[in-house]
């Protein structure tokens, strides 16, 4: 893997978070603004996103309003929701670096497994919603509990990066790695996210037989 001083600079970037009143957003929200980051929560409503800001010291705003005003969007929003939040916010996104972090995942009495996605992955699926924007799909298997555990100084963990822009993984590659103990690795193209997506059925599963908050390390590289 390139070494960190090879990735382009992203200390100066904002990060808008879609659906960052959940565990997983508020989770990232807080480890970029320890970062350093300039961070903004967004939320179909403004009151849950203000409380859910107010909680690590960030900014809260509607979804549209940090569509527009971050350089960076991340998307977490329920699978449920993903579509039409996007489809919503096309206009605002146009031009911008778009992160899915998002599961389309189903549980049952056997547990979680994945469910199907006529585009292929969730993140595919933001692609064609949004074609003026630089879709990457990314931050599936970062543990919340972890993420907003004020005891965990490092987040001892590999965040897996695919897209078709080769660019735009590069920045999320060093964004992943501005969170403490955390490395980006590039993961192939966009095409391959589905897989991706679903392993973390896997990790729940994992997470629950051994009670844990487990994560994934890539050796060799």
């Amino acid at each position: 893997m390139a070494e960190l001083k090879d990735f382009p600079d992203v200390s100066g970037l904002s990060i808008g978070i879609l659906g960052g009143t959940g565990d997983q957003g508020k989770g990232l929200a807080r480890r970029f603004a320890l970062a350093g980051h300039t961070v903004l929560i967004g939320s179909r409503s403004i009151e849950r996103a203000r409380e859910a800001a107010e909680s690590i010291g960030v900014r809260g705003a509607e979804n549209a309003v940090v569509a527009a005003e971050a350089d960076i969007v991340i998307v977490a929003v329920p699978w449920e929701g993903h579509k039409a939040t996007l489809e919503s916010l096309r206009g605002e996104l146009a031009g911008k670096i778009v992160v899915d972090c998002v599961n389309p995942l189903g549980f049952d009495k056997q547990g979680p497994y994945a469910l199907p996605v006529e585009e292929g992955s969730a993140a595919q699926q933001a692609a064609a919603v949004l074609p003026d924007s630089r879709v990457v799909a990314a931050f599936h298997h970062v543990s919340a509990v972890i993420l907003l555990d004020p005891e965990v100084d490092q987040v001892a963990l590999d965040v897996l990066v695919l897209g078709d822009d080769r660019e735009a993984t590069d920045i999320v590659q060093a964004l992943a790695s501005r969170i403490s103990g955390v490395r980006g690795i590039y993961g192939g193209r966009l095409r391959n996210a589905g897989q991706v997506e679903a392993l973390t059925a896997n990790l729940i599963a994992i997470n629950r037989r051994y009670k844990s908050h487990a994560g994934f390390r890539v050796t060799d590289v």
